[in-house]
């Protein structure tokens, strides 16, 4: 007898414009046959979670089979393996240093074994998702380089960026407490110390520069010197031999 395999899919798809996220659950084979055999980075017709949503375009970015064991990257098999992992493999942290461990792992491509699949939002349609894409979430936490700032604000170079650093508020854990805001440390920030620090290594490089070019200077005259030397006392021998060489003829 024949009995049908009906699966089961979850789809966990996330804004980056929003920030928000949602899980969707799939057990219709014609909506699934556009994700089966996908690898990841590959993209993906928006019908997979309604015909209405045509105009979308899904970007696989991971997913996860039924007993956990995550997809990886660049391994093109839809089957679990066991590779031997290093601490720049991912998916394994080590114990000690320099330490690889077999593990196992899922392959790139999207099979009916995958129970998650994870993807982002690469093209927006024209039908607003539920709870996906008309639903903004707030950043817990604000950019920390300062050319970051810069772009979040719209400042100019002659704008000081310490001003719009964003900062959060954390409660008092004693009632009636004063809140405490914490604020991140701007990364490559330049400052007055840091362009000392600047004209301090340029000036210590051409230091090193000029005081090399005068050992090499000195070194050529020492060589030229000791040459002239050499050559001079190899002339004064070959004067005296003639010189004998002449006497005893004599």
């Amino acid at each position: 007898f024949f009995f049908p395999c009906f699966v089961t899919m979850k789809f966990n798809i996330a804004d980056p414009h929003t920030g928000a996220q949602k899980l969707f659950e799939i057990d219709d084979d014609k909506r699934l046959r556009f994700v089966l055999d996908k690898r990841i980075s590959h993209e993906v017709n928006g019908a997979i979670i309604g015909d209405q949503f045509q105009d979308y375009t899904f970007k696989i970015t991971g997913g996860a089979d039924k007993q956990g064991f995550p997809m990886k990257q660049g391994i093109l098999v839809p089957d679990r393996v066991r590779l031997l992992l290093n601490e720049n493999s991912g998916g394994y942290r080590m114990a000690r240093t320099g330490e690889r461990k077999r593990r196992s792992v899922r392959g790139c491509i999207v099979s009916r074994d995958i129970s998650v699949c994870n993807m982002i939002i690469a093209r927006r349609g024209k039908e607003p998702i539920p709870d996906l894409t008309n639903k903004i979430l707030p950043r817990r936490l604000g950019p920390k380089r300062a050319n970051n700032i810069r772009k979040l604000f719209n400042l100019d170079k002659s704008d000081d960026v310490r001003m719009y650093v964003v900062r959060r508020e954390i409660p008092s854990k004693k009632e009636g407490g004063k809140p405490k805001s914490k604020a991140p440390k701007i990364q490559r920030l330049i400052t007055p110390e840091k362009l000392q620090r600047k004209r301090r290594r340029a000036s210590m490089i051409r230091k090193q520069r000029e005081h090399s070019k005068q050992q090499a200077a000195a070194y050529a005259a020492l060589l030229a010197q000791r040459q002239k030397e050499k050559r001079a006392a190899l002339l004064s021998k070959k004067s005296r031999a003639s010189q004998r060489k002449s006497e005893k003829k004599q």
